[in-house]
């Protein structure tokens, strides 16, 4: 693929709220940790062990942008060695429903995977747009019922 130079007075867009979104945590392995912090905080090795395939210096990589970002914080529970212990911040806490969605997703797309169920009564969970302001569930919108400011 050929790569076209851009004049030097050219501007780009501005990055949408998804872009800026994924330079945080849209790397391979990102939402993974992330997953895997939701339950609690995790050593290195901890996070390395429950993501097979993850090379240490990829999993050393992901953390240090994961708290450059915000969503992740280390505490030292060792000093000679240093050892951290990872957890997410309150930033990276929100990503909670967001990963509950895309897992949603991918459970309605594999055979293999059972969704989400309610833990009372176990049904499978849905998920609704829902307007905090109008108090009403907004049933399948459409692109222009919806705006991303």
């Amino acid at each position: 693929m050929k790569r076209v130079a851009l004049p030097s007075n050219a501007t780009l867009p501005p990055p949408t709220a998804l872009a800026a979104a994924l330079t945080r945590v849209g790397d391979r392995w990102t939402l993974l940790l992330v997953a895997a912090l939701l339950g609690g905080p995790q050593r290195f090795g901890e996070l390395l062990a429950s993501n097979p395939g993850l090379a240490p210096n990829v999993l050393s990589q992901r953390l240090k942008s994961l708290e450059r970002h915000g969503v992740v914080v280390s505490r030292p529970y060792s000093d000679r060695p240093r050892r951290l212990r990872y957890d997410l911040s309150a930033r990276g806490r929100e990503l909670a429903d967001p990963l509950r969605l895309l897992a949603a997703w991918g459970a309605a797309s594999t055979a293999e995977t059972d969704l989400p169920r309610h833990a009372i009564c176990g049904t499978p969970v849905e998920t609704r747009w829902h307007c905090p302001t109008c108090a009403e569930n907004v049933e399948k919108p459409l692109a222009e019922d919806l705006r991303y400011a």
